[in-house]
């Protein structure tokens, strides 16, 4: 028997039984559907989180952790087996900086891939506004340089707010939602509180919004040199300097070239960011994995129809095994009907995948503050990576759901299914 002759027993037996053989390819057909919207929303909210962190963050920042720690000045002897003495004591509440910041933002700006520099020093405060308190990490800038890093100039809802920062020492641009929350707005005079209870007094020069909502709530720009005086730092000290590179891609790599430049710690965007990326991907991986089950269903219902399908057609099987044909063969015929249901399925499944993604794709709602990014549409990043991987795994599973029935039928024997014996 050739495999012709096969695959048209196999497709004999799926037409006698239309209606219910339809059901099982349409149960195989949407759970593909569901697995394709499924992979190209998990797919687009990674990419998305991914660019907006892209979009609002340094892509290189190089921090005050040194690489090597610095020998004391006041250190007395440095011999082997010599017990070495300080002068005075180190006093532990010393901040770590990076000191004489102008011939380190000089030294990696010579870097070929390092496009923008910008210094800052980071202070966590208390903001008040009359009754009003709440936390807040102020980042002290030099806006000349600021607005060129993480597209800054982008995402000012005031367009000249770096400018009038720029000649107003005093001045400080909050997150959208921080604004809202002190009820404040344009020239608004706040007052920021640092941990040793001084209190600088502040006037609002413009609102930032990013997407993201931690950042909107929580952080502000103020001069570098007001946050320097709040953290009690030299005017040659700073507690990082973020970078903007030609490429992207490139961040890790410049990163390591810049360590060994300077002598400080340098992190990538990405490794800044690992703990959000991370929550996202493991939160996609485990969706996927959930509606993956829906395959396993459906493989369950092709199990149950070639189960149905083996106990109706044993005379069938009975007649032609007394003819010769093989056991081989008849699992391969019950294999085929597996086969043919699934691709049945898949090919149902993939375009209702893409109608669904296009869907999903065009509905548009009111942002809201409620999640961790602000967005008004649900992202969908559809490949044609993930047809093949769904069509493949659909038709996978349909094959192997059938094998069981399928190996079932190669074991009867003719003499005992003529005789009644088998049920």
């Amino acid at each position: 028997m050739t495999i012709i002759d096969e695959l048209r027993i196999a497709w004999v037996h799926l037409r006698e039984r239309k209606r219910q053989s339809i059901l099982t390819a349409l149960g195989v057909g949407v759970g593909s559907a569901m697995l394709i919207t499924t992979m190209a929303l998990a797919s687009g909210s990674s990419r998305n989180v991914v660019s907006r962190i892209i979009d609002i963050s340094p892509h290189v920042i190089l921090t005050s952790e040194r690489l090597e720690p610095l020998v004391p000045e006041n250190l007395i002897g440095k011999k082997q087996g010599m017990v070495s003495m300080v002068e005075k004591n180190i006093t532990t509440e010393e901040k770590d900086t990076i000191k004489r910041y102008a011939d380190v933002v000089a030294s990696v700006s010579a870097d070929p891939e390092v496009e923008v520099v910008s210094p800052f020093v980071q202070t966590k405060l208390i903001l008040r506004n009359r009754s009003r308190f709440t936390p807040c990490i102020a980042k002290g800038i030099e806006p000349a340089r600021e607005g060129g890093i993480a597209s800054l100039k982008n995402k000012l809802l005031e367009p000249g707010a770096l400018d009038e920062l720029d000649y107003t020492p005093d001045g400080i641009i909050l997150g959208s939602l921080l604004a809202e929350k002190m009820n404040a707005s344009h020239r608004s005079r706040l007052v920021l509180i640092s941990q040793n209870g001084n209190e600088y007094p502040v006037v609002v020069v413009g609102r930032f919004s990013t997407g993201f909502n931690a950042r909107d709530e929580q952080e502000a720009y103020i001069n570098l040199s007001l946050a320097q005086r709040i953290e009690g730092l030299q005017a040659t000290a700073v507690s990082g300097i973020g970078m903007k590179t030609s490429r992207v891609d490139r961040a890790s790599a410049v990163a390591r070239r810049l360590e060994s430049a300077t002598g400080y710690r340098a992190e990538s965007w990405d490794e800044t960011n690992r703990n959000v990326i991370d929550f996202y991907n493991r939160n996609n991986n485990i969706t996927l994995v959930l509606v993956g089950f829906v395959f396993i269903v459906a493989g369950l219902g092709v199990s149950s129809v070639m189960t149905t399908v083996v106990l109706q057609k044993t005379k069938d099987i009975a007649i032609m095994r007394s003819m010769g044909v093989q056991r081989g063969s008849i699992t391969r015929i019950f294999m085929i009907e597996g086969f043919l249901i699934g691709l049945l399925g898949v090919a149902f499944g993939s375009p209702l995948g893409h109608f669904i993604c296009r869907i999903v794709a065009s509905i548009r709602y009111a942002a809201n503050t409620a999640g961790v990014i602000q967005t008004d549409r649900l992202n969908v990043f559809e490949t044609p990576e993930s047809h093949i991987l769904v069509i493949v795994f659909g038709i996978v599973v349909t094959i192997l759901s059938s094998y069981g029935p399928a190996k079932r039928a190669s074991g009867f024997l003719p003499v005992r299914i003529l005789r009644g014996q088998v049920n």
